[in-house]
């Protein structure tokens, strides 16, 4: 089991988003991964939030619909283009629910 994973209750039919840093000047690159049956990425997001040309780091985005009841683990792990593991990873148990609502918004 995950110890560090955070929960995120939704029901099915519904969106949710997850927001996260990302430093793309260093290269990092937040890169989900997720069963496609429980899950849609229905948009993706990029908000710089440093002002100086050097520099492009900022909050990504990410929002899901909800597709499949049940408990599905949606995991991140930040990439870098030259390394072959992750410099971190992020661990969502999502607990979906029968039934629809608008939109759940964690970070």
């Amino acid at each position: 089991m995950d110890r560090d994973a955070k929960t995120i209750k939704t029901n099915a039919g519904a969106t949710f988003s997850i927001h996260l840093w990302e430093d793309r000047t260093r290269g990092e690159l937040w890169v989900p991964s997720y069963d496609a049956t429980a899950f849609s990425m229905v948009n993706e997001d990029f908000l710089r939030t440093v002002s100086n040309n050097a520099v492009d780091s900022g909050r990504r985005s990410f929002e899901f619909r909800a597709l499949l009841p049940g408990t599905h683990r949606l995991v991140f792990e930040k990439r870098m283009g030259w390394k072959f593991t992750a410099e971190d990873r992020r661990v969502f148990l999502i607990g979906v629910a029968d039934g629809i609502t608008s939109k759940v918004d964690h970070a």
